[in-house]
Parts: structure tokens; C-alpha cells; sequence
């Protein structure tokens, strides 16, 4: 067998003015291709954001039912009735909700007493410090400052009765949502099997047999990313809760509660929580018990939010760190603290989606999942009885008369 060296000098050169046009129009070409992207990720999501109130307890209701299916398929496995073992599990687990409140009920009820003597005393602690240096404030000066604020609220009076009635509303919103959410989780739950195979009647199987591993996928995704939030709640509220009881602080079982789910909520349930937590401790144990309080939440929550959430997050949902801050900064710009909540799970479902394309190009194309070595593609093909000739293609293909030997590029890279 011979084998030949020859190198292969490609095409002819092509004139500059030619190579620039056709520079120009393929970069013409790629930049509509991105402008209809971008104009049809405007679209979908200005009809999301028109759907909101439609698309969030649906949302909301795959998030429940990703946590309850577990247990409701082992029902369903041991010869339980779809809507029976569904309406058991959902009921179950709303039952152990309110348990644990109204566990947390008498601790809050019997320490009602000295949390009100503990306000009462703050507030007289707080004259005092404004009477004495270097405020130098007084009995007539925090008088005179009480009536001004009381005149301020009174003057605005009709802004804040807005405002609350705009709070009052949000929250009848917010219930209702939960209340669509969990009707949509039982039927999730009781028919959330027979989906797929639904769905692949409707659109045929050859749409199906991408629709199965691609909601496959979704499901274990989301599923991993409740597990992940509830950790990072618990890892939260577990070492919050230790510094309150460290210090003594009244109310420390319902506030560890509060900061568990509170984690749930992105930015504002930590913020809510946190502040109740330095509020109570302020009223009952004094300023530097508050100062203390607070140096523990900002340090345990911004571990979590900085350290321990990204690498989680990135590790189960198989995101990049910077990938999920970024998603969590868009999702609570666009639609606030529920698009902050969903952005992660969203952006996760997405690179999942974009791996499974990548691995259907690949199939396609023939390319394995690992690179090629070329010194045994030689070999194949040295060996192959049918090829008498192994041509091997040169990487330059300039002009033979422009090329640079090689000692002498060595020379002048060194």
C-alpha cells in the first residue's frame, strides 16, 4: 500500500472584495435570524406576562405536585384509586401544615405578654436615648416630632388607604392563586400519568418520541430544584434558629418556621423574616441582643444566598453559578418575587431543552459524545484494504511562496 503525502493546496484564492461580500451577507443573515429570535422571545413573553394570572397557580400546581407524586404513585402501585390516593396525599400534607402552625400557636399565645412589655419598654428606651446625647431631644421637641408624623400620615391618609386596599387586593390574588394551585395539583396527581400518552395521540408519535425524554427531563428538573430550595431553607432556618436560641430570644420555634418558609420566596421572605426576627429580639432583649441578631442573619443568608444556593442550584439543576444569579436578577425584574421564585426552574428547563437538541444534532450527524482521536481515524484508514492512497491535507493553504518554514516561525514565536 502506498502512502501518499502530496498536500493539498485547497481552492484557488478568492478576490478580497469577494470574501468581504460574502462576509457581509452571512453576517446579514445571522443578524435576522437574531432579530426574529429576539422578536419571538418578546412575543412569548408579553403573552405570558398577558396570561400571568393563568400561567402561575399552573406553575405553582407542577412545583406541588413534583414533591406529592412520590408517595402518590407508591399508593397507586399498592392498588389505591388515582383520586383516592391523589385527595390522601394532598390532604396529608396540607394537614401537616397546619399542624405545625398551630403547634407554633401556643408558644406564639403564651409569650404575647412579654413581647408587648418588651415593645413598651423599647419604645420608653428609645425616648431616652433621643432625651439624652448627643440628640439632646426634649420631652416637648419628641412631642412636637410625634404630632408632625402624626399630621404627615393624616395628610396622606387617602394614599395609604390606596396603598392598603392595593395590599388587600394583592393578597385575595395571592389566595385565590393558591387555591387554583392546589385544585390543579390533584388533578396533576390523580392524572398526571396519563399525559404523555395523551399528548402523543394528539401530536403523532413522531413529535412524541421527543416529547416523552424532553418531559421527562423537565420533571426530574423541577423536582431536583424544590429538593435544593428546601435545603437551602433548612441549612437557613437551622443555624438562624440556633443564634435565637443562643440568645434567648422569645419566639424562636415560630420564627425558625417563618425563616423555613420564608426561603421559598426569594429576597422578600428572608427580608420579611430577618426583620421580625431583629424586631422581637430589639423589644424583648435590648439593642445588642438586636445588633447580634442581625450580624447573624446577614451572615447566614448571604453564605446561602451567595455560596451555598449557587452551588447547589448549579450542581443539581446543572447550572453555572453566575447563570442562576443572573436568572434570578431577570426573573424578579420582569414579573417580581414569583418570576425571582421561578426564574431558576425556568432557566433550568430551558438548558435542559438545549442539551437535548444538542444530543439530537449529535445523533444526527454521527458525532459520539467524545472527540475523535485523528492518529486512529489514520489508522482505520491506513488499514482499510479498499483505500490505496491516504491523502494527508495540509492546514496552510496559502500560497507556497508565502509560506514560512517551519524553524523559522519557531524562531520568531520564541
Amino acid at each position: 500500500m502506498k502512502i501518499s503525502l502530496a498536500r493539498d493546496d485547497g481552492p484557488a484564492p478568492r478576490e478580497r472584495g469577494a470574501l468581504i461580500s460574502a462576509g457581509a451577507t452571512r453576517l446579514a443573515w445571522w443578524s435576522v435570524r437574531i432579530l426574529l429570535i429576539a422578536l419571538g422571545a418578546v412575543l412569548l413573553g408579553t403573552l405570558v406576562g398577558a396570561l400571568w394570572t393563568v400561567v402561575l397557580p399552573v406553575v405553582f400546581g407542577v412545583l406541588l405536585t413534583t414533591v406529592l407524586f412520590p408517595p402518590v404513585a407508591w399508593l397507586i402501585r399498592h392498588g389505591w384509586a388515582p383520586a383516592l390516593a391523589a385527595g390522601v396525599v394532598l390532604v396529608g400534607a396540607l394537614a401537616v401544615v397546619a399542624l405545625v402552625f398551630w403547634g407554633i400557636a401556643p408558644s406564639v399565645a403564651g409569650q404575647a405578654d412579654e413581647i408587648a412589655a418588651g415593645a413598651v419598654g423599647g419604645l420608653q428606651q428609645i425616648q431616652t436615648l433621643l432625651a439624652g446625647p448627643p440628640f439632646n431631644l426634649g420631652q416637648g421637641q419628641i412631642g412636637a416630632a410625634l404630632n408632625s408624623i402624626v399630621a404627615q400620615l393624616q395628610a396622606s391618609a387617602t394614599t395609604i388607604a390606596g396603598g392598603v386596599l392595593t395590599g388587600v387586593s394583592a393578597v385575595a390574588s395571592g389566595l385565590l392563586n393558591v387555591v387554583l394551585a392546589l385544585v390543579l395539583a390533584f388533578f396533576f396527581l390523580k392524572d398526571g400519568p396519563r399525559f404523555v400518552p395523551w399528548l402523543v395521540s394528539v401530536t403523532g408519535e413522531r413529535a412524541g418520541r421527543h416529547l416523552r425524554p424532553v418531559l421527562d427531563r423537565t420533571w426530574r428538573t423541577l423536582g431536583g430544584f424544590i429538593r435544593t430550595q428546601a435545603l437551602v431553607s433548612l441549612v437557613d432556618a437551622f443555624f438562624i434558629g440556633i443564634g435565637l436560641l443562643v440568645l434567648g430570644v422569645p419566639l424562636a420555634l415560630p420564627l425558625v418556621v417563618l425563616t423555613f418558609f420564608g426561603g421559598f420566596i426569594p429576597i422578600i421572605g428572608a427580608l420579611v423574616a430577618g426583620a421580625l426576627a431583629v424586631l422581637i429580639a430589639l423589644v424583648t432583649k435590648g439593642f445588642t441582643t438586636a445588633l447580634i441578631v442581625l450580624a447573624i442573619i446577614v451572615v447566614v443568608q448571604q453564605i446561602e444566598g451567595n455560596v451555598l444556593q449557587p452551588i447547589l442550584q448549579s450542581r443539581s439543576l446543572k447550572l453555572h453559578g453566575a447563570v442562576v444569579l443572573l436568572a434570578v436578577t431577570a426573573g424578579g425584574s420582569l414579573y417580581g418575587i414569583a418570576g425571582a421564585f421561578l426564574a431558576v426552574p425556568v432557566a433550568a428547563v430551558a438548558a435542559e431543552l438545549l442539551r437535548y437538541a444538542g444530543q439530537e444534532i449529535d445523533a444526527r450527524t454521527g458525532k459520539d459524545d467524545d472527540p475523535e482521536d485523528p492518529a486512529d481515524v489514520l489508522a482505520e484508514d491506513v488499514t482499510d484494504p479498499a483505500a490505496s492512497t491516504v491523502a494527508v491535507p495540509a492546514s496552510d493553504s496559502r500560497d507556497p511562496d508565502e509560506r514560512q518554514p517551519a524553524h523559522e516561525a519557531g524562531r520568531e514565536q520564541a
